[in-house]
């Protein structure tokens, strides 16, 4: 293998490593500052100019903290469980496409690490994985707490695995390719988030659940399960867990932003290249403050009405929309999809709405 070739994945994986480690370092302190904003506080603006070094100094306290490890622990597991964590959320990104290809060196090279013909399905198989460390986590604790934070989040991730899965096929079909640039490509001039308004909620509804992000957090529910899964973890190992998640939610930001958003595409792109990684970088940054404005708003709901709406709505709604997406494509009308699709999501809404009113209506 030409090694000028392997260099360039060496140097474009560091890069990228670099970038979602320092990305989930300031996405602590965006998140605090724009809660703080939201509920009408200041939030952290202490440490360095306007509180920029905070995640600096959140850093060095937990690598200074004590590290305890249950005395009736699995330690093996209890070590590998947040290193199991937070490496799939590190690999996801290689298959993210940051722009079309680019000079450098008198050499073409590809703003991807790997630019694979079946990115989709490498992304739906490696995110899958993350919830084996949760579960790692919470048995090899032998704490009852930790365990039943793992099984929730494991129940959890199989009810919304489903729903998110099929969220990603009206991308697919749209773009008749599981490559990722070739869906970037097929987005113009129409991104799929205007031909397919419902799958777009859908697979942000369900990336929220995965990432067990408010308001679907339950396995980590202070009130019931003191904290949940990691229970027992201090120091650095506490801090693998919280890398993962933040690192996650950087990446579940841009693969939904190059689903459904268009990607890196963008005025002036086809002129200047080196503007599709801003472009992409401006989409990700107004995804994840929904994402934290979300956490700010709503409040957790209770666990089976978490259950029930994956696999009562979510689930029933996401094969409605990969329905109506292959028939508006075998029609050869586009336009027919986001209607009936816009009309099922209505038509799912009004039915809820109703069940829990006549919830409402019996209890009282």
């Amino acid at each position: 293998m030409d090694s000028a070739l392997i260099l360039e994945w060496v140097i474009k994986s560091a890069i990228l490593i670099f970038v979602l480690l320092t990305g989930f370092a300031y996405l602590t302190l965006f998140e605090r500052r724009a809660l703080a904003r939201i509920q009408v506080r200041i939030g952290p603006n202490r440490a360095g100019p306007f509180g920029l070094l905070q995640p600096v100094a959140d850093g060095l306290k937990l690598i200074f903290k004590e590290e305890l490890t249950p005395a009736e622990a699995d330690k093996v597991l209890f070590t590998l469980a947040p290193v199991v964590t937070v490496v799939p959320a590190l690999i996801l990104a290689a298959v993210i496409p940051w722009g079309r290809d680019v000079t450098l060196f008198g050499r073409q090279v590809s703003l991807s690490v790997a630019d694979l013909n079946v990115g989709v399905l490498y992304i739906m198989a490696v995110s899958s994985i993350a919830v084996y460390g949760i579960v790692l986590a919470g048995w090899s604790s032998n704490n009852k707490y930790a365990l039943l934070g793992g099984l929730r989040s494991s129940a959890q991730m199989i009810s919304y695995e489903l729903a998110l899965g099929l969220a990603f096929v009206p991308a697919i079909l749209l773009a008749d390719s599981m490559r990722m640039v070739d869906i970037v490509e097929a987005q113009h001039p129409w991104w799929f988030v205007v031909i397919q308004p419902v799958g777009t909620a859908i697979f942000l509804i369900a990336t929220l659940a995965e990432v067990n992000r408010a308001p679907f957090d339950m396995p980590e529910a202070e009130q019931e399960l003191t904290a949940g899964y990691h229970t027992e973890y201090s120091g650095m190992k506490f801090a693998l867990f919280f890398m993962a998640e933040y690192a996650k939610m950087i990446v579940i930001s841009s693969i939904a932003a190059t689903l459904f958003f268009g990607g890196y595409l963008g005025p002036g792109v086809d002129r200047y290249p080196w503007l599709g990684p801003l472009y992409l970088f401006i989409k990700i940054v107004i995804l994840l403050f929904g994402m934290i404005w979300l956490r700010a708003t709503f409040p957790r709901i209770r666990y089976d009405r978490l259950m029930a709406f994956g696999w009562k709505v979510l689930l029933p709604l996401a094969l409605a929309v990969t329905f109506i997406t292959a028939l508006g494509i075998v029609l050869e009308m586009l336009w027919l999809i986001p209607v009936l699709s816009l009309a099922a999501g209505l038509f799912t809404v009004a039915m809820v709405h109703r069940a829990l009113r006549r919830k409402a209506y019996a209890r009282a």
